[in-house]
């Protein structure tokens, strides 16, 4: 057994526990007796992937069928990963410590694009080949890939079969099902992705070509054979109250990023933040029922026996029924001293009572996320709320006990001036001011107020997707600047690290020429690329090179708005004429209302009818 080599391994490594499995409510099956084994792969750490709401959704999906089987394997440290090649260990599985290369499917995860050389790296440590031409000639799985990153797959275009685009409940089981039929009665690789190819929401990219201009530019993706669609329209879940939803989840047996019990209460969001691009995506928004979380939420901490439960949504302070749900749980869970956490908070939520009763067990911090420091820079990213909102608010959480509050701001977001810079300096005063405006008698002693500023990154699907992004030098100015202008009592300044952004903004919007960058950093030894202390810039610098290419062309590229993009083959619902009006009007300064208040016409009525409530 794989298990009796990977032993004597884990005294010597970091975190041990993120490698052995046989967590409480972790699914045994006999491997022998299911027809599909699926390998639910996160590209990061153990501690990174247990966090992850969908990866959650889907190992229960896929297990409640008896015929399936999803195990769960997460991307080794550094340290593990070099016992492992020493030993000539192959990735495995925590469920039954398969080697991930005799699975049916391997599938990845694509949260952030910074974990791209850990798919790469993953697949090489599995000893599965890493592009599907490859795989063509040998006997390996599948490798499939979903999530946010998929909306623009050509980066990773070479190195994936299938790529999942959308809500994936319905696609993940479709999947197994069809794969399930392919291989009974048997037959080729390309007529199981030819099949795939026809099913709604999925993208096989050896059917499509890229094409350049003269000038080596992306000129637009064509079908190599008529028999696939021109463009692959994203899955929807219309309905998420009859959406499956696990009601037990793994508890691990060490530390995770989220360690709690995460209730999903909406998907989608109406507010219409230009810089968003899951706002975009996850488009409509859909809620479910008061009567089904008070239900899962019951389960859920029953079978697990956390001790707090975070509200889950992209704006869990618009969820309709957030009073009634508030209440109903502390009511029912408060004696037993369940925490209510809410995350994704706006500032101009009316939460009031809500927020007292969900914190009245513990505080388990505030949040908030002006985005930019002046009202001109907030209405041209369509963050439509006010100076005096953010005292109101934070002055009333201090006034309730709150001595924390942590503000998220970006840099570098377009018509950026000095004066914007300055906003954010001042936004820090307007917290601290709330705070000693309270009596000394009622407020908390231990005031802390983080402030964090991101770099902005232009994304796919958003109303600032033909923007450049800031050169490296800007970004590290404006930190600086910032850093000085900050020198407060009781605020702590933290920032994103600038190279990162940079490379993120590339692989965001870069098109098929960045699969040859890639193999060329995976080869230089890039992994954990979003680790700090893994992220190896002169590396990256050097891959580009080797190919011919700089980071400086994709990430600081305007685009054209009449030019063809990368993505342009996917249809996320939001139409480009949509994405362009919201571009002019943030040029002017204009804002646009929630979409429950008037609907903006963004396409996504048409593309899924009757669920967008915004269109009724």
């Amino acid at each position: 057994m794989l298990y009796d080599a990977i032993a004597p391994l884990l005294p010597g490594v970091q975190k041990p526990a993120r490698y052995t499995g046989g967590e409480v409510n972790m699914v045994k099956k006999n491997p022998e007796a299911v027809r599909v084994r699926f390998a639910f792969c996160f590209p990061d750490t153990y501690e990174v992937g247990m966090s992850h709401l969908g990866m959650k959704i889907l190992y229960h999906i896929l297990n409640k069928r008896e015929e399936f089987y999803c195990e769960r394997v997460f991307a080794p440290w550094m340290d593990m990963e070099r016992a492992m090649r020493e030993n000539q260990i192959p990735l495995y599985s925590l469920e039954t410590f398969t080697p991930v290369r005799d699975f049916d499917l391997v599938g990845f995860t694509l949260q952030y694009e910074m974990s791209y050389t850990n798919v790469l790296n993953m697949l090489d440590l599995a000893g599965i080949p890493m592009t599907w031409r490859e795989r063509d000639a040998v006997d390996a799985p599948f490798v499939v890939c979903g999530g946010p990153c998929a909306f623009n797959p050509e980066p990773l275009a070479d190195f994936v079969d299938l790529f999942m685009v959308g809500d994936g409940e319905e696609q993940i089981l479709e999947l197994c099902e069809h794969y399930d039929a392919w291989k009974a009665r048997g037959g080729t690789r390309e007529e199981f992705l030819l099949e795939m190819a026809n099913i709604e929401g999925n993208y096989v990219p050896r059917f499509y070509e890229a094409q350049y201009d003269e000038a080596g530019e992306f000129a637009g993706l064509v079908r190599t054979r008529d028999d696939v669609p021109a463009r692959i329209r994203k899955r929807c879940i219309p309905d998420l109250d009859h959406a499956d939803y696990p009601d037990r989840i793994i508890v691990p047996f060490t530390e995770i990023v989220h360690d709690r019990v995460m209730l999903e209460v909406a998907r989608g969001c109406t507010r219409g933040c230009r810089f968003c691009q899951a706002g975009m995506l996850y488009r409509p928004q859909r809620e479910r029922s008061l009567e089904r979380l008070t239900d899962l939420a019951r389960k859920l901490l029953a079978s697990t026996g956390y001790e707090e439960m975070s509200l889950s949504s992209l704006s869990t302070g618009d969820y309709s029924h957030l009073p009634e749900l508030a209440r109903a749980l502390v009511e029912e869970h408060g004696c037993k001293k369940v925490a209510i956490s809410l995350p994704s908070l706006r500032i101009d939520s009316v939460l009031g009572e809500t927020l007292e009763q969900t914190q009245s067990v513990r505080k388990t911090g505030l949040t908030f996320a002006p985005e930019a420091g002046t009202q001109r820079l907030r209405d041209v990213i369509n963050k439509g709320v006010t100076e005096q909102q953010l005292y109101d608010s934070v002055h009333d959480a201090f006034s309730k006990g709150w001595s924390g509050v942590k503000l998220y701001f970006m840099i570098g977001l377009p018509t950026e001036t000095q004066e914007d810079l300055d906003g954010i300096a001042h936004l820090a005063q307007v917290v601290l001011d709330a705070y000693f405006a309270v009596p000394k008698e009622q407020r908390q002693k231990g005031l802390r107020v983080g402030v964090s500023a991101s770099s902005f990154v232009p994304k796919p699907f958003t109303p600032f997707q033909w923007e450049p992004q800031n050169s490296i030098e800007e970004l590290q100015e404006k930190q600086h600047y910032l850093k000085e202008k900050l020198r407060m009592r009781s605020v702590n300044f933290n920032w994103h690290e600038p190279h990162l952004s940079f490379l993120e903004a590339a692989f965001a919007r870069g098109d098929r020429r960045l699969c040859a960058v890639l193999r060329a950093a995976h080869a230089r030894g890039c992994k954990f690329d979003g680790w700090t202390e893994a992220f190896d810039f002169e590396a990256w610098m050097g891959a580009f090179a080797d190919c011919g290419l700089t980071c400086a062309q994709f990430a600081q590229k305007r685009f054209a708005l009449d030019a063809p993009l990368p993505w342009d083959h996917i249809d996320a619902g939001v139409t480009k004429a949509f994405l362009r009006r919201e571009w002019e009007k943030a040029l002017r300064g204009e804002v646009s209302p929630d979409c429950r208040i008037h609907c903006h016409g963004c396409g996504i009525n048409q593309f899924c009818k009757g669920v967008c409530k915004s269109c009724e």
